[in-house]
């Protein structure tokens, strides 16, 4: 599994949701079967994969499957702690 966060590097709420996200994956000790991924958009390849995805707030937590496949989305937020550990234990 994939969480992808969209955001900006100077963005508080950005970092928060980061923290909080690597903060739940190891307490949960699922580091390693839970690659996570920061998509800057201000830069190219961030932006655009922000199109892709129809990113319109940040930050936004995308949980996927794979690249493509978007299993849950947090738009505007971190995802509430119950919320992501339901998506991944499902």
């Amino acid at each position: 599994m994939i969480i992808e966060i969209y955001g900006k590097q100077d963005c508080s709420l950005c970092e928060s949701a980061k923290k909080k996200v690597g903060l739940l994956l190891r307490r949960w000790q699922m580091e390693e079967a839970v690659e996570v991924v920061f998509q800057d958009v201000e830069t190219e390849n961030g932006a655009a994969e922000g199109d892709f995805f129809d990113v319109f707030e940040i930050p936004t937590v995308l949980l996927k499957e794979d690249v493509d496949e978007v299993l849950a989305r947090w738009d505007g937020q971190a995802p509430a702690r119950d919320e992501l550990q339901q998506r991944l234990c499902a």
